[in-house]
């Protein structure tokens, strides 16, 4: 019977741990954005219907917080399965989905 993770390579360590620790880049940075821009122009520029409610319910720096550990610890937790693929895949969506789209709405105001 097969294990749903790789035991420990040492060639897919380098690129693994690179690659989470973008990830953890970019999720710090996407909630730092994310703040800025809600503090900006208010809670109606988010445009992710889940966190809205939240931050409706428990404020916008708890909603944050609570969001970026959820997404992080998932993160972490394909890293320790050795998913790296799909780690870069989410980074690059964060980047193409959240951090590029905020950084030009915070630069043209």
């Amino acid at each position: 019977m097969g294990r749903l993770y790789k035991p420990w390579d040492p060639e897919d360590t380098l690129f693994g741990n690179i690659i989470v620790v973008g990830f953890l880049l970019v999720q710090v940075l996407d909630g730092a954005l994310t703040y800025l821009g809600i503090r900006t122009w208010g809670p109606g520029i988010e445009g992710n219907p889940l966190l809205s409610s939240a931050m409706a319910y428990a404020g916008i720096a708890a909603s944050l917080a609570a969001a970026k550990t959820v997404a992080i610890s998932f993160g972490i937790v394909l890293h320790l399965y050795r998913v790296h693929t799909l780690v870069a895949v989410l980074t690059v969506f964060y980047v193409a989905a959240a951090i590029i789209p905020w950084t030009a709405l915070l630069l043209t105001n």
